[in-house]
């Protein structure tokens, strides 16, 4: 009974302390999602950026992973750093955002969490899947990596291309 207590105990110890931990990003249902973009895209702008937003909720298993593999990465959080701004958009039953949705393309129908990256005029140019950058029950490092090196300001500016 004593080995089934300790048991017990130490379980509900380390969810909490993993929980606590993914929880380094929150998602606000009471954010104005598109007031939050629109931020984003004048400091992406003023620093020759592209905007990374994360739709998501406090709900998603997924997004809490995804928040903690990247912010344990030195290297994925220096790239974010370098080339994006992010934001969270919640969507969740108590907002779903639908204008932030319409504006972004509708990319819940995706799945959670699914990433839109804006450029520095606001536009959308690319939504992506999370599911492709997974491995296992985790995320691939290599595909993370992939993703946000094509998608950055440079990437995706012809000048970078010519002779």
């Amino acid at each position: 009974m004593k080995k089934t207590i300790q048991f017990f105990t130490i379980v509900l110890i380390l969810t909490l302390s993993l929980d606590t931990f993914a929880q380094t990003e929150k998602y606000d249902p009471h954010a104005d999602a598109m007031d939050d973009i629109q931020t984003a895209i004048q400091t992406a702008s003023k620093e020759g950026k592209h905007v990374f937003v994360k739709v998501g909720g406090n709900w998603c298993g997924w997004c809490k992973r995804y928040a903690q593999f990247t912010h344990e990465d030195a290297e994925i959080s220096k790239l974010m750093t370098d080339n994006y701004v992010k934001v969270l958009v919640n969507w969740s039953n108590d907002n779903k955002n639908p204008k932030t949705m319409e504006y972004l393309g509708f990319p819940q129908r995706f799945g959670y969490p699914v990433f839109v990256i804006l450029n520095a005029q606001g536009s959308v140019l690319h939504i992506q899947n999370s599911a492709y950058l997974e491995s296992g029950k985790g995320y691939d490092k290599q595909k993370i990596m992939s993703f946000l090196q094509g998608w950055t300001a440079k990437a995706v500016n012809p000048a970078s291309y010519q002779k």
